[in-house]
């Protein structure tokens, strides 16, 4: 039986290991690109948010409506999910946001957000679309995904009655819009829980699956096999072949033939041997005779 524990032990722990961390690698990698396709989509449903803002609030911005521009972006910030919306002008100054303390405040060109398009000579007027994105953890202790979105001038700021802004001007201000990445954190907290499930599953089935089909093909015939042997060797020769996989079958069958030749020469052996002693016996008896006949 122990022959048959180490049988079992030494087939299912390599699969067992082996499939269990095929299974691993291939969910962390499904799990590793599924997370950087989910946060590429947030990235690019952020930008268009900002590009809606931006066209929605232009007409505002062309009437210089500074109050409803104002109630605009109020109104954007207290949405769910929303944590800071503010426009610049092109000198970071502050004009607008949902935070009234941070107006006419001057925002740091070395910081996040700003650096991507200050860290040359002259600043950059556009950006790949991730090159817009930055990830950070606010003064609330909260994940944010924000967007940099550029408000470009265009020909109907430069030839507006307020006469502001020159054609050579590229860029009028920026809009920074930040939302939650609670979302799409506990999107991603549900993949991977759901991927350790599955993990799990697949290990239990594969080794439940292994260890079945390793009973009913190999230990179950193997211990026949032993009990075969057992019976042989007891001189049972007229017991049947257990079935199972045609090489057991093979070897029972050589087993058996074994065993009849090994018990047809004990029975030669003991036939010599009483043969011997008969003639022993003969030979001792006329001795004796001879002995006898002389004296």
């Amino acid at each position: 039986m122990s022959i048959l524990k180490n049988i079992a032990a030494k087939a299912l722990v390599p699969v067992g290991l082996t499939v269990t961390g095929f299974v691993i690698v291939c969910s962390i990698l499904l799990y590793s690109f599924v997370r950087q396709d989910m946060e590429n989509d947030t990235i690019r449903r952020e930008i268009q948010l900002a590009d809606i803002i931006v066209k929605s609030t232009r007409y505002t911005m062309l009437k210089d409506d500074r109050e409803s521009l104002r109630h605009t972006i109020q109104n954007i910030g207290e949405q769910e999910g929303v944590e800071h919306v503010r426009i610049f002008n092109k000198k970071g100054l502050i004009m607008f946001s949902a935070h009234p303390d941070e107006v006419n405040q001057i925002v740091d060109k070395e910081t996040a957000g700003c650096i991507e398009c200050h860290e040359g000579s002259e600043p950059a007027t556009h950006l790949g679309e991730m090159d817009k994105a930055r990830h950070f953890e606010n003064s609330q202790g909260k994940e944010v995904l924000a967007i940099t979105a550029p408000i470009y001038n265009e020909p109907s700021c430069f030839t507006g009655s307020c006469h502001v802004h020159t054609p050579e001007d590229k860029i009028l201000g920026t809009l920074d819009i930040g939302l939650s990445r609670e979302p799409l954190n506990a999107s991603l907290n549900t993949l991977r829980n759901r991927l350790i499930v599955f993990c799990l599953m697949v290990m239990v089935l594969t080794v439940g699956g292994v260890s079945a089909l390793l009973r009913r093909n190999v230990l179950m015939p193997v211990k026949q096999l032993v009990v075969f042997a057992e019976q042989l060797s007891k001189g049972k020769f007229d017991i049947s072949v257990p079935e199972g996989t045609e090489e057991l079958e093979n070897l029972a069958k050589t087993f058996r033939h074994m065993a009849r030749e090994r018990h047809k020469n004990h029975q030669d052996l003991d036939r010599l041997q009483k043969q011997l002693e008969a003639l022993s016996a003969e030979i001792r008896e006329r001795e004796d005779n001879q002995q006898g006949d002389k004296a």
